[in-house]
């Protein structure tokens, strides 16, 4: 690789906690890779930090206010993602659910459908080699609780840009995590597997740092390249932490 020329890489939803992660990784790797960011506003950016250098700002559902983000870039990972909000006033003291909903402008089919769609398209345009798209596990079960927060349906639009981008004839990784934690990355075997498998095994969640680390891994290996994985890890200690991202790419044949 020592010869090989610097990827430029667009870190979409740079923002956001799995984005800085790989945001910070790509700074890191820097004999190997030139990292952008995009993110929604001024105060988004603050959160990146000093390293903010590299940072375009606009609002992903606005497809001509993203195109200079990717103009020139070799890869693109998108990171963006609607969340749901929850209603103030929930007492857990007296039982029942809490309620949630999207800020106005940030529904599901805005964000995690337009928006992504709007990032496909600008990443086509402007001749991106490589998309690493991060979805979610659930997808096929259009009754999945996720779908009833705030009625967003986060999962069928997620699933729907998913299939756009299958669709699209640009090179393409879809990377489908399932519960994301906030712990160290490094520590444990990864697991891969298709169509919500895993969901009904114990190995369903993975962290956040684990799913930038494949994101990155994913624009390095010709096997990553037009498949799509479901991704969760082994508890710490339960295993023998992934360091072979080849042979992980390899265990997977599904294009979606």
């Amino acid at each position: 690789m020592a010869d090989a020329p610097r990827l430029t890489v667009l870190v979409t939803g740079s923002s956001g906690r799995t984005g800085q992660i790989a945001y910070k990784k790509l700074k890191e790797q820097h004999e190997q890779f030139i990292p952008r960011g995009l993110v929604r506003s001024e105060e988004s950016k603050q959160k990146i930090g000093p390293d903010s250098d590299n940072i375009y700002i606009a609002d992903i559902r606005d497809a001509n206010g993203i195109a200079p983000a990717f103009q020139g870039a070799d890869a693109v990972i998108i990171l963006t993602s609607s969340v749901p909000k929850m209603k103030p006033g929930f007492d857990p003291t007296k039982g029942g659910r809490p309620e949630f909903y999207y800020e106005d402008g940030q529904f599901p089919e805005q964000v995690d459908w337009i928006g992504q769609k709007n990032q496909i398209d600008a990443a086509k345009a402007a001749g991106v080699k490589h998309v690493v798209l991060v979805g979610s596990m659930g997808g096929t079960n259009p009754n999945h609780p996720l779908n009833s927060l705030g009625n967003g349906n986060i999962l069928v639009w997620k699933r729907k840009a998913e299939q756009y981008l299958a669709d699209s004839g640009i090179t393409y990784t879809i990377i489908r995590p399932g519960g994301l934690l906030d712990k160290e990355g490094g520590l444990r075997e990864l697991v891969v597997g298709k169509d919500d498998e895993l969901l009904q095994t114990d190995t369903k969640s993975i962290p956040r740092a684990d799913v930038a680390e494949v994101c990155i891994q994913a624009l390095q290996f010709e096997e990553a390249k037009f498949k799509a994985l479901d991704l969760a890890s082994k508890p710490e200690g339960g295993g023998t932490p992934t360091k072979d991202f080849k042979a992980l790419f390899e265990q997977i044949s599904s294009r979606f």
